[in-house]
Order: C-alpha cells, then structure tokens, then sequence
C-alpha cells in the first residue's frame, strides 16, 4: 500500500465530526490547488506602487529585448503584431484599426528627413517607442549610431513602420504584462506561451496613458498651457471624480480601439446638440446652438490639432444661407509658437451659438451643421512646408503631399439637426441630440 492509499485509509470519516474535518481539507486543498493553478496562468508582479512601475516600464529609451529566454519559439519572441494576433486575434484585429497601428506614416516620415536623429526619437518615444523600432529607423536614415551587425530574428524588417504596436505596451526583455485577466477569459492550456505574464494593476490606471498624451510641467507651452494636458484635464473633470478611467471610454470591455476625435459615433456619443427657435418679435426669428461635452471626459477637443466648426443654416426653397458659424478648438501658429484662441469646452462647459434673422416667406428650417476636422492644424502646417521649401527634395515632398491629403480625408460630418421655423408668433422649437 502507498503512502497515498496510507493517508485515505487513515482519515477515512468515522463520525461527522471526522467527516466535516475531512471535507474542510480538502476544501482547503482544492483551494490551494487552485490557487497554484492561476499563479502558474499569471506571475503576480513584485509589490511596487503603480507609479514605480509606469516610471520603469516607461523609462526612456526603452531597452532593448535582448536575446530570448531559452526555449521560446520564433512566435513567441517575435516582436511584431502578427505574432501577438496568432493567439490573441480579436486585440490584433482592433489594434489594426487603431490610430496607434497608424503611429507611424506619412506624415512623421517625412519629418525624419528634416529633423536631427535626437529630435526623431524624440518623437519616436510615443509613435514607436521600442529599441528595436529606433534601431531599424536609424538604419533605414543611416543615423550615426545604427546598430551594426544582423538584425536579430526576432525583430521583423518592418517593425520601425507599424506604430505604436502590442509589444511597446506589453512586451519588457521578452516578458510579457498586462492587466489582471478577466475569470471568463481564464486560460485552460496546460502550456503557457511566452512563460505567462506579469499581472500589472498599471494598465487599467489613467497614469499608464498619460506617458504619452501628457506633456510633463516643463514641457511645451503656450499662453501658459501645455501643449498636451489631457492626463491634467481629465484629473480635474467629473470622469475622474466617478472613477472612470482613459480606458473605460477608449478601451470598452478592453477592447484595443482608442477611438476618439477622428472617429464619427465616438464624438457623436460624447456631446449633446440642442437648437432652439423662438420669435423674437413679429418680424425676427431667434436662433440658438448649445453644445455641451457630457461624455467626454477632457477638454472637447483635448489637443491643438483638431478643429469642430459649428454652423447653423436657414434651408427653404430659396436654398441654403448660412447665418452663424463657431470653431470650437485651440489654434496655434504652424510653427507651434503663438496660440490665436482656444475656445475649447472644458468638462461641464458649453459653447452656444446664436443668430438673430427676419422671418424668412413661407416655411423655412433651421439646421446645425457640425464638421468635425480632426487633422486641422496638420493640414495647416504641411501646406506651409510645402510652401515654404519650393525646393525640398523629391521624396520628401512626395511623403509631405501624401500626409497633407490623408489630413485632408480625415474630415467628416455629424448628422444634422433641424428644427421647423415656427409658423406662428410666439411658438418656439427645441430639439435635442445626445
């Protein structure tokens, strides 16, 4: 007889007390089991306060990955985003349509041409971050300190080219992090790929995107405001009071979309349009255009780049009159050194536009128009470049005409709101979209 068989015999339950003793441990050891089985899912990171970690993980430069751990196969120490949506296709096949996928295009690449190699990977902290993106950049510019030597295995030809990838987030010396798993996505494979990964609290906290979309106090300013504040502006807006995260808008159910202003539902879910119409006496209409950013959770728009230009229209069978107009955004100088305005609307603002018109003959509608141009500035300061460097060489000036259209394509249109012009004096109208 064993010593397993030893061990059953012996608690064998002779009374209930012995039984109720015996259940607990095996309570106890199944518990234990089961602990020991998610640990072997998931390594539990070392006890480090989330800022610790984001202050590490995001240290620049980013080192470099270094040779494989033993035994990983080509997958599993690959860098490049295929690899990661061999086993995770429904986050490789959002990221793909992702602006970070599109990190890096036409519209950095000809900057590269331009720009020092240390003002390049300045900008490649955010747009492509890895050693190995930098290192392939620098080769492909034949900047002064690109690696010598093959391009390790691990590393794809074009990885410098993909953006933002899965790898730059969750991928430090070949080990793998992110958040802690969900129980119904819980791994059943007795194999783990890659050894597991670290469970990191960080990824579901607002500071994990505030690497990138937060300039620090001494960066950047104009007119005594940084450039990029969205991290400050969310901290301060009712989104952060209700402990709702960067994530829980741009990540929903951790889906890895980031949509936001170039994205038409997203900006149509975050404000809320109303028009009014009254008489203002027998002879003259009053028109008013309140929008308001109750689901966004910074300032709309949070950044210099994009603009929103309101308008309202007077549409009857005389045609379309435009008879108000507001941008709603901050605009700066191409060269980024003079800010013009900023008439964006700040968590729990507003921003109203008003006309005062003659009652039109016959029946008449009022409509609100909302453009919403999210490479504005873009679009500015390549046709600047362009005009500005008649002389620029071939292939930069192509790359620089590339971008300048993509700006251009990126614009789009809410759906209107209409309202009726009252038919009689002393009725009003009011509609609302949200």
């Amino acid at each position: 007889m064993g010593w397993q068989s030893l061990w059953i015999k012996r608690w064998m339950p002779r009374s209930g007390v012995q039984y109720a003793i015996l259940l607990g441990v095996v309570l106890m050891f199944s518990a234990g089991a089961w602990m020991f089985y998610r640990q072997a899912l998931t390594k539990q990171a070392p006890v480090v306060t989330t800022a610790q970690f984001l202050a590490r993980h995001w240290a620049q430069p980013l080192a470099p990955q270094g040779d494989p751990p033993p035994g990983f196969s080509p997958v599993e120490a690959s860098l490049a985003p295929e690899s990661c949506g061999a086993c995770h296709p429904a986050q490789y096949a959002d990221w793909r349509t992702s602006l970070h996928s599109r990190a890096i295009g036409p519209g950095i690449l000809w900057q590269f041409r331009v720009l020092s190699q240390k003002d390049s990977n300045h900008c490649l902290n955010c747009h492509a971050p890895l050693a190995e993106q930098k290192a392939l950049t620098a080769l492909q510019h034949n900047w002064a300190n690109a690696p010598k030597g093959a391009v390790p295995s691990y590393v794809s030809g074009d990885l410098h080219l993909q953006g933002l990838v899965c790898a730059a987030c969750h991928v430090r010396r070949h080990q793998r992090f992110g958040p802690p798993p969900n129980a119904r996505n819980d791994v059943q494979a007795a194999h783990l790929p890659h050894n597991g990964f670290v469970v990191e609290q960080a990824f579901q906290d607002s500071r994990f995107c505030s690497t990138c979309h937060q300039f620090p106090p001494q960066g950047k300013s104009l007119a005594g405001k940084l450039v990029e504040n969205t991290y400050e502006e969310w901290r301060s807006s009712p989104a952060a009071g209700n402990n709702q995260s960067c994530q829980a808008c741009h990540m929903p159910g951790r889906r890895h979309l980031w949509r936001g202003i170039h994205d038409p539902a997203m900006v149509a879910k975050g404000i809320r349009r109303e028009l009014d119409v009254k008489w203002v006496d027998r002879s003259h209409l009053s028109v008013q255009a309140t929008i308001s950013a109750p689901g966004v959770g910074h300032y709309f728009p949070t950044y210099v780049v994009p603009k929103v230009t309101v308008s309202l229209h007077l549409q009857n069978a005389k045609g379309d009159l435009e008879i108000a107009r507001h941008v709603i955004g901050r605009t700066v100088s191409v060269d980024m050194d003079q800010e013009y305005s900023d008439t964006r609307i700040p968590p729990g603002g507003k921003a109203v536009v008003t006309a005062e018109i003659p009652l039109p003959p016959g029946s008449s509608n009022i409509v609100l128009h909302i453009q919403v141009a999210p490479a504005e500035h873009y679009v500015r300061m390549y046709q600047s470049m362009l005009d500005r460097n008649p002389d620029m060489d071939a292939v930069t000036q192509t790359m620089l005409r590339k971008a300048l259209l993509e700006a251009l394509s990126a614009t789009y249109q809410l759906d209107e709101l209409a309202v009726a012009v009252p038919g009689k004096f002393g009725e009003s109208r009011h509609v609302v979209a949200n």
